[in-house]
Order: C-alpha cells, then structure tokens, then sequence
C-alpha cells in the first residue's frame, strides 16, 4: 500500500482500478470509520484523497452515505460545470435555486429514488410547462449523473421517470397581407429599422441587440453573426446585460437582401447624427448597431413591448418576435431557397432539424412540384 501526502492509503484491486482510504473519525466504540473511494487510475483516487483530506482538515467535509441532494447539486455547480456558458450556468443555478432545493433539496442523496423524482416532477406540472419539466429533467439527469460517476450513487435514479409529452405549437408567420401590414405598422415607429432586419435576415433579438458594426460588411454584402448580448435576471430582479457566444457556439455569415445595407446605412447616418447632437454624452462604447438616442444598448423588454404593440394593431397579438425568425425561412423556401441555405442563414446545428421545424413549408413546395409536373404530363400526353 502507498500513501499520499500522509493521509489515507491508496492501492491498486485486483480488477486493476484503484482504490483509496480514509479515516473520518470513530464511532461509538472508539473504532476508526473508514471509507473507500475508487477510480480507474492512481492519479484519479489520488487527487480524490487530496480533495476529502483538505475538507476534512477544515471541517468541510460530508461523507457520501450523508449529503443531501441540495448539497451534492452545490457541488455539482462549483465543481463540474467549469467550461459552460456563463449563461448556461445561471440557468443550472436558477434550476437548482428555484426548483431543486425548496422540494427535494433535505433528501439524502442516496436515498433519492424514481419515484420521488417523478412525483416531483408530476408536481411541477402545475406550474411549469411540459417543455420546462424537460428542461429541469435533463439538468437534474447529468447532475446524477456525474453523482454515479463519483460513486456517491450506485445508478442515476433519473433513468426511470416518465417526462410529460410536448405539444408541439403551430408556427405563426408572417407572410403576404400580414407581412405588408406589418412593414407599414411598423414605418417612422421606435425600431422600424430593426424590426425590418429581423424579418430580413432571420436574426435572433438578442444577436441583433448584440450587433456590432465590424461585423457588417457592406462591401462584400455580408453580416457576420458572431455573438449575442444577453439578458440575465438576478436575485434583486435587475437585469445584467452582457455579451455571450451564439446559442449552440456556431457562428455564420449571412448575405442578406441589399435593402438590408440600404437601411443598415441609415441607421448609421442616424447614429453619426445622434453622436453630433449629445457630444460627450453620447455612448455606444461597443459600437452597437442598435442603440438608443444616446448610443446606449436596447433593452429586450423595451424592444418586446413595442413588437406586442405593432403586431396587435395589425390584428396580430399573438405573434412573438422569435416569429419574424420563422417569417423569415418560410418565406425564404417559399422562394425557391435550398434548405442547406436557409439552415446556414439561421444558424442551425443541422440541416435535419431545420427540415424538422420547417417540413410544412417544404410539404407545400412538393405540392407545387407535383401540380407543376402534371402541367408537364398533360401537354406531352395530348
């Protein structure tokens, strides 16, 4: 046997992974309480011993048998969550805030079994959506998850729960007499300029609220769509704005229409004249696209509240901004554009899912294929 720093003993089993020992204190009788913790290598276990000795030492240590679900998610955050998106992260912090600790948070990590996730989840439904419970599901299966990896459980109780179905929701675009309703609604309003690119070119809000000039091109005709600033609701409800890589790390080139330059160039004359107007006052220190009178970055729910009011006068209440996305590929395959295309322009992961999203619209054009080869059919067959 070897021992590491001192402390505890670590040896190599007979099935060639590794096992470590520790002393955690004496029970009734005076005798040592030992634990195991294993590992594939000697380094893992090592480091494994390294870390439970440092928490013993300061009085922070909880033995595996008596950590809660709440505690184990807290290490989970700190420890195994390294690399996400900070905006990811404050997602799994909400999840485990709002959600985990106030319902299953005292239960005892290995005491927590299916049922109690799924009655958990089954409660939740009164007041999250199915979507939302899948959401908290899948954070909740890798926090186990890695808790199994860690040996703290033997099997990840998420395994065998049932998640309720989604409905999946009509798509509502805007096309035809709705879209030329709209282009007027919105004409010489607050943001006219920035609803219109959005239907234009199929950005996200808050890739478009995260515009930065160096990323258009008006030579080569080209928008390079590289980041997004985002919003984040903290714990006093004010919100924090930041910029943060695109939602699945992919960034793209666009070629949009050339009116989308003819109003990206009016928008900078704007600016050049709202530069003058404030003098020192003027901001945009980030050299937005979109920006307020004083250069000063849009704020989601001003841009939101203003879309509700176009779209409502229009008969349209309903619609949400994500729609003018959805707007923009249907109309984009309606007129001919390969689906490879219109899935670049949007930024999908895959061609797959943009075909899965959008299979109506395709529907529709082999509709009109079929009509069209029956034209064809019926004049060579007179």
């Amino acid at each position: 046997m070897k021992r590491a720093n001192g402390e505890g003993m670590i040896r190599q089993r007979k099935n060639k992974t590794w096992e470590a020992r520790y002393t955690v204190g004496k029970d009734d009788n005076g005798k040592p309480i030992v634990k195991s913790i294993y590992g594939k290598t000697q380094r893992e276990v090592a480091q494994k011993l390294t870390a439970i000795t440092n928490d013993l030492n300061n009085g922070l240590y909880v033995s595996p048998d008596e950590i809660t679900v709440g505690q184990w998610f807290d290490i989970f955050l700190a420890d195994y969550n390294k690399g996400v998106k900070a905006s990811t992260l404050a997602q799994y912090e909400y999840q485990v805030r709002q959600n985990i600790k106030p319902n299953i948070g005292n239960i005892q990590l290995q005491k927590l079994t299916a049922p109690m996730i799924q009655r958990f989840y089954n409660d939740k439904l009164d007041t999250l959506s199915p979507k939302s419970i899948r959401n908290l599901h899948g954070f909740m299966h890798k926090g186990l998850n890695q808790a199994v990896m860690c040996q703290y459980l033997k099997v990840n109780p998420c395994l065998a729960c049932q998640l309720p179905r989604v409905e999946k929701k009509e798509m509502k675009t805007l096309t035809a007499k709705p879209l030329e309703l709209f282009l007027n609604e919105i004409k010489d309003k607050p943001f006219e300029d920035l609803f219109f690119i959005a239907v234009f070119t199929g950005m996200r809000q808050a890739e478009l609220l995260g515009l930065t000039w160096d990323c258009i091109d008006f030579q080569k005709g080209q928008i390079s769509v590289v980041k997004q600033l985002k919003r984040e609701r903290k714990l006093t409800h004010e919100n924090e704005y930041r910029f943060d890589s695109l939602k699945n790390g992919k960034s793209r080139v666009i070629v949009p229409a050339s009116i989308v330059f003819d109003v990206l160039r009016k928008v900078k004359r704007a600016q050049a004249e709202n530069r003058l107007k404030h003098g020192d006052t003027y901001e945009n220190k980030d050299d937005l696209v979109f920006t307020d009178e004083n250069g000063s970055h849009l704020c989601h729910p001003t841009v939101w509240r203003s879309f509700k009011r176009r779209v409502t006068a229009i008969g349209c209440p309903d619609l949400r901004f994500h729609d003018l996305r959805h707007s923009f590929a249907t109309i984009s395959i309606e007129n001919g554009d390969d689906i490879k295309t219109v899935s670049e322009n949007l930024g999908h992961a895959t061609v797959a899912f943009t075909l899965d999203v959008y299979g109506h619209v395709t529907d529709k054009m082999k509709k009109q294929s079929a009509d069209r080869m029956q034209e064809y059919i019926a004049s060579i067959c007179k």
